[in-house]
């Protein structure tokens, strides 16, 4: 008689799963995020997400944080394209209080929202290349994201965590400098992108490799919540900027790339196409920049120019206020969302007249398509998990607000 004669086959199969821990501080989980697997050899039969290592309570500190000072908070979502999340916030205070921007800070938002997507799927697709194995794609497209960076530096004097533009607009107008970097951008990039597509694309060993897998139907995808590329990948061709357009978006003629199947090979050509697309608004954005001012006349909320702080008692004075949080604002319960590079990054507040928002809420897409994760990778090897988790662009940051 042996140990296993009065053990179901059940209890026996069930021995021979073994337990994985894939993060929280794995490489290939690109975050500190944690899935523990249940493993069939190669194959995963089971999955929990754990999540809440680098939750920082963002929400809760903004509540205790005046209106301007919260900017610096949103960098730390997504940062792969911060710019985006900062000029969210932005433009929800600035209906809060019910301010217009002008044209012109409307269209220089716009190159800056779009250079910051382009940036975020260069590190989403070269990532999905690494991971595919194809390392060589990564060091073709990194240099340009340090380009966009350049950019962001001339205007603001940071690259990765931005804290870019002011409620009511822009800090400063677009220098020479500027200009010509974003220019040169233009001219420059498109080259070095080719070449970068041109090596994955079509590459027989890359789309083998990565097609039919972590696929989700457009119906699943939409009972999650999916939201961005990875529902646009699915076939659903929802893009807030224009289902609801803000900052102009209506101003700009661009496509809404989809694909058919929802799998790692269609997020990965959804997010090339969208770069090809968000090179077409920044033209038109530059051909036709309106002119005026870079910012709304609203004193009590946009800080002065520096030389006029030093020089004249009222703005000094409203220097003061804006930096001390001493301005209240109406109340009101509003909800503005953006396309972030994830998809719909949402913010909702309430206000109940005070000087810090009396409840804020992120809707971060990050947190909202990894629920479902589990149910992607079910059935699948290990290697395409983390083909599919790239695919996804799962940004920590974001996932833990």
């Amino acid at each position: 008689m042996n140990e296993f004669d009065d053990k179901s086959v059940e209890q026996i199969e069930e021995q021979e799963y073994t337990t994985l821990n894939l993060g929280p501080t794995h490489p290939a989980t690109h975050g500190i995020f944690q899935n523990v697997l249940t493993m069939d050899g190669e194959i995963i039969v089971d999955a929990v997400q754990t999540i809440g290592y680098i939750h920082r309570a963002f929400e809760k500190i903004a509540e205790h944080r005046p209106y301007n000072q919260i900017t610096t908070l949103t960098d730390r979502l997504n940062y792969c394209s911060s710019p985006i999340n900062n000029m969210g916030w932005h433009m929800t205070v600035e209906k809060l209080i019910g301010v217009e921007i002008p044209k012109r800070a409307q269209y220089m938002r716009v190159i800056i929202m779009e250079l910051a997507r382009i940036s975020d799927h260069l590190v989403c697709n070269a990532v999905v290349g690494v991971d595919s194995g194809a390392l060589t794609g990564f060091t073709y497209l990194f240099q340009w994201r340090e380009k966009i960076y350049d950019i962001f530096e001339q205007i603001c004097g940071a690259r990765l965590t931005t804290n870019i533009g002011r409620i009511g607009g822009l800090e400063r107008d677009f220098s020479d400098e500027v200009y010509k970097k974003i220019k040169e951008f233009l001219h420059d990039f498109p080259k070095g992108f080719t070449e970068f597509s041109n090596l994955l694309e079509r590459n027989r060993i890359f789309v083998d490799r990565v097609a039919n897998t972590g696929a989700i139907s457009a119906e699943r995808a939409l009972s999650f919540g999916f939201t961005g590329p990875n529902l646009r990948a699915a076939g659903v061709d929802y893009d807030v900027r224009v289902m609801s357009p803000y900052s102009s978006y209506q101003d700009f003629e661009f496509a809404i790339p989809i694909g058919e199947k929802g799998d790692t090979y269609d997020r990965f050509i959804v997010r090339q196409n969208e770069i090809w697309e968000s090179l077409k608004i920044i033209r038109q954005a530059l051909d036709n920049m309106p002119q005026g001012k870079w910012y709304a006349d609203v004193p009590e909320f946009y800080l002065p120019p520096k030389v006029d702080v030093y020089t004249k008692m009222e703005a000094l004075i409203y220097h003061f206020k804006v930096v001390m949080g001493e301005t209240d604002v109406p109340k009101g319960e509003i909800y503005h969302s953006v396309e972030g590079g994830n998809g719909e990054l949402g913010f909702y507040l309430i206000s109940d007249g005070g000087r810090a928002p009396f409840r804020l809420h992120f809707r971060r897409p990050s947190f909202i398509y990894y629920q479902a994760y589990p149910e992607m990778i079910k059935g699948s090897m290990l290697s395409d998990a983390i083909l599919t988790m790239s695919s996804l662009n799962v940004i920590a940051g974001e996932l833990d607000a």
